[in-house]
């Protein structure tokens, strides 16, 4: 997913309390994605409820969103709408893999082939973002509907002011402009450490900008053209360095336009210029224990005392004013 620049990042470890206070703009379809990829039972099979409909994601929601609002983290979930005609490729992939995943988890003999395979059958649909909406509703946490991709839309309310943080797996915040972004907030504490990624000290570190950062993505490859075969992050880095843009590039003969990169004008304007929506509204809410029950017990066969407890988690949440000024 997204673009394969980690060598050449600098992540700083950091933990929840640092962001104790922050408004975090979470992208949701990345979020819900890790949620069914890793709350599996051994075998794989996802958690399910009564009628068979899996419910992963909203175990997730109800439980580990309730972790991080517990530590005072205040939380705007960021939805995908309908993706750029560039993806489509991409997308056509991801669903064939999807489907080898899902056979391979049914011939899989050994629990631990079967549960890797099942992660990488997980695919979000239309009725997991909907049941994914209500739940956030009734737990009083604001979601917003982009117009195209969910990250860029996290960074956009971030750049306004409207939060401090966008949370992702992917690098492709950062080409949308995110000044922050953690990774790993949502995963399990024990497997996976906090991480900060800064857009700004990386750009003054290397010593290029964020329209070479593009540049440089879109050599490697990025969710909308497929990249220089051959060339990863690091050497990427070297050629932006030197010749600052893939217009210069291609003109001093260094790499060929048809190589990957046929379509990088339409690309690097998706990353600088993305379709986003001014149009939102972030307003939080006090949880409806309610409502919350009869969704989750009542419809999905929750254990009611689990939800209780979590519920009382976040009836008063820990705030505790974090510093996250190293990092701006």
């Amino acid at each position: 997913m997204g673009t394969s620049i980690a060598e050449i990042l600098e992540p700083e470890e950091t933990s929840l309390e640092a962001f104790s206070g922050k408004i975090v703009a979470v992208d949701a379809y990345n979020t819900l994605y890790q949620f069914l990829s890793i709350i599996r039972q051994p075998d794989g099979t996802p958690l399910k409820d009564s009628l068979g409909r899996t419910t992963s994601h909203l175990s997730g929601l109800i439980y580990r969103t309730t972790n991080l609002m517990e530590k005072g983290i205040k939380l705007v979930f960021v939805f995908d709408c309908k993706p750029s005609k560039l993806k489509a490729e991409v997308i056509k992939v991801r669903s064939e893999r999807r489907e080898v995943a899902r056979r391979k988890w049914e011939e899989a003999e050994v629990p631990e082939e079967a549960l890797k395979y099942a992660k990488a059958s997980a695919k979000v649909d239309a009725a997991i973002v909907e049941e994914s909406k209500t739940l956030l509703t009734y737990m009083g946490i604001p979601h917003v509907q982009a117009l195209s991709e969910g990250e860029a839309q996290a960074a956009y309310i971030v750049i306004k002011g409207d939060a401090e943080l966008v949370s992702s797996q992917d690098y492709d915040s950062l080409l949308f402009g995110a000044p922050l972004v953690i990774r790993n907030l949502s995963a399990p504490r024990k497997k996976a450490r906090i991480e900060v990624l800064n857009l700004k000290q990386f750009e003054e570190k290397q010593g290029i900008s964020r329209e070479e950062l593009v540049d440089l993505a879109i050599l490697v490859g990025t969710d909308f053209n497929e990249g220089i075969k051959g060339i990863g992050a690091k050497t990427a880095l070297k050629l932006i360095k030197k010749y600052h843009s893939i217009e210069k590039l291609i003109a001093e003969s260094k790499i060929d336009k048809a190589a990957g990169i046929e379509n990088y004008e339409l690309v690097r304007d998706i990353f600088l210029h993305p379709a986003v929506t001014e149009s939102y509204e972030i307003k939080w809410g006090a949880p409806d224990p309610v409502k919350v029950k009869e969704f989750l017990c009542v419809e999905h066969d929750f254990a009611e005392e689990r939800v209780s407890k979590a519920l009382e988690r976040i009836s008063m949440p820990k705030v505790k004013q974090g510093s996250i000024g190293q990092w701006l």
